[in-house]
């Protein structure tokens, strides 16, 4: 019995052994918080950044496996080109045929942001992902399929084995990786940061605009995210047909009633139409909704009970300074395309 012994525990040394070899193959990524942001909220002990890591969470980002009839991937609402947002579309097109009950946020700066969805109903990356994957009106999987699906798949299982040092898939490895390409996803170099930075200067219009932008708007839209990530009632009707109460079918509290997550910013010219369900096509339409449309209750933002006074040269001038959000490089940076680019991303590695 002690020789057994012995030896399952020599097998076991030598199995632990051989895996952490395998993961040592891996190569450690930086994150690199850009000067003057805070720390970020995501905990990456739990989660080391390797490249290896986000090439997998890349490829599965971009792959239909993770829906039901392989049509729809998390890229297929979460497009680049307009800031992982939906380009045009209030709603997306979800499995059988289905639109989302809401306009799909840009996605950027995630590691920063300790609450998710519309919501705030989902309170860690790692979990997020799990929503849309299994909703039926978006991607209508199931996790235990998705785990079958990837196991039956020898390149997946390769990967899964190289970045976490085995090749038992399971769903927070999947989760992991998803994070591991989201948390990459920084905008920071626009040029409001390349001004922030002293590597640029604002034209007269972004400067006076951004003078209104720190007297009206900054309270709700914190630089340098340009959302303080708060929830807010904001004098919007209730669509009688979505029934989206927002903040409150989390929470219970009739005070919460219409308040939903202040979206950033940055790149706002890319993620058109705006708010929870996509309702404003335009900038135009987001300012009118400020100065003139709000619906005023006792449940509206105590900075918004008395609307916002906006005159069009104002509209002019935040307009031209909003346009300095928007981050090219990002929307072009071929790291976050699809893996078909096959690309070296560039990052920052760990020796």
């Amino acid at each position: 019995m002690r020789k057994i012994s012995i030896i399952s525990f020599l097998v076991t040394i030598i199995f632990i052994c051989v895996s952490w070899i395998n993961h040592s193959n891996t190569t450690p990524i930086k994150f690199i918080v850009p000067k003057g942001w805070p720390q970020p909220k995501y905990d990456f002990k739990n989660n080391p950044l390797t490249k290896e890591g986000f090439e997998l969470g890349r490829k599965l980002f971009y792959d239909g496996i993770l829906s039901k009839d392989g049509n729809f991937a998390c890229a297929t609402c979460h497009q680049q080109f307009a800031a992982f947002a939906t380009f045009d579309h209030n709603l997306s097109h979800g499995f059988n045929n289905s639109l989302t009950s809401r306009n799909a946020p840009a996605l950027q700066n995630l590691a920063w942001q300790k609450e998710f969805m519309w919501d705030g109903g989902i309170a860690h990356l790692d979990l997020q992902p799990l929503a849309p994957i299994t909703a039926q009106n978006e991607m209508g999987e199931t996790i235990e399929n998705i785990i079958q699906k990837l196991k039956a798949d020898s390149e997946y299982r390769k990967i899964f084995k190289q970045v976490f040092g085995e090749d038992n898939i399971n769903t927070q490895k999947v989760m992991k990786a998803l994070s591991q390409f989201m948390l990459l996803l920084v905008s920071n170099n626009s040029k409001y940061d390349k001004v922030m930075r002293g590597e640029a200067n604002f034209i007269l219009p972004e400067q006076l605009g951004y003078e209104i932008f720190k007297k009206k708007c900054v309270n709700c839209h914190t630089e340098p995210f340009f959302t303080d990530f708060s929830y807010r009632n904001v004098g919007l009707t209730l669509d009688e047909v979505a029934k989206d109460y927002g903040r409150m079918k989390i929470t219970n509290n009739k005070s919460d009633s219409l308040k939903f997550r202040v979206p950033s910013l940055r790149n706002v010219a890319y993620t058109a139409p705006y708010g929870h369900d996509g309702r404003f096509f335009s900038l135009m339409n987001v300012f009118e909704h400020y100065r003139k449309n709000m619906i005023v209750s006792n449940t509206t933002d105590s900075l918004l009970q008395h609307k916002m006074p906006l005159s069009n040269y104002e509209i002019g001038q935040l307009t031209a300074f909003l346009y300095t959000l928007t981050d090219s490089s990002f929307l072009t940076d071929k790291r976050f395309a699809p893996p078909g680019y096959n690309i070296t991303p560039n990052f920052i590695h760990i020796h």
